[in-house]
């Protein structure tokens, strides 16, 4: 079952508070706005959401208003579904123009262009194939005038492209 919204407060909020304290820049993964305007209200200036601010409709005004940037993430589907039989015309292609168009509205919704990043969601929704179809094709994200985030770190596409089982040792593969 999904976390309460209550419960997920309850346990970011703590390391919220203490990261802002200590003068550190936070930014906070989550798709729910309630959580997004208490992390936020808290010190937080960046949301990460992998519903790249589309899964709650309230979502895109809670970061205009509070004039924090957001990180605007590819996910095919939901995480339960993502990975059963992805399929994309030209995965470069298809993420760019969802992303382009979640930009857009977001831009819309009043959060300007300059405090947003995309991230093409390496391995959320995709085959091994379309991983490589986006990292060979990154630069025509950069088509959306925003910032590109894109996150690799020891996942597991490099551990079956190199045969190498612990994320631990995929570390040259992120490189």
């Amino acid at each position: 079952l999904p976390m309460a919204v209550s419960e997920e407060i309850d346990r970011v909020l703590p390391v919220v508070d203490a990261a802002v304290a200590a003068g550190i820049t936070v930014s906070v993964d989550t798709r729910r706005s309630a959580v997004m305007k208490a992390v936020l209200a808290a010190g937080a200036t960046v949301i990460n959401d992998v519903t790249a601010l589309a899964g709650d409709e309230a979502s895109p005004e809670i970061i205009a208003a509070a004039g924090a940037s957001a990180i605007l993430m590819h996910m095919r589907g939901a995480p339960e579904t993502m990975q059963q039989a992805p399929a994309y015309r030209l995965a470069s292609f298809d993420v760019f123009e969802w992303l382009a168009a979640r930009v857009e509205a977001c831009v819309a919704a009043g959060i300007p262009r300059n405090r947003i990043a995309i991230d093409p969601g390496i391995g959320f929704g995709k085959t091994d194939r379309h991983n490589l179809d986006l990292l060979d094709r990154a630069g025509v994200f950069h088509g959306t005038g925003c910032a590109v985030a894109i996150g690799v770190s020891r996942k597991s596409f490099i551990g079956r492209l190199a045969g190498i089982d612990a994320p631990k040792d995929r570390l040259p593969g992120t490189i």
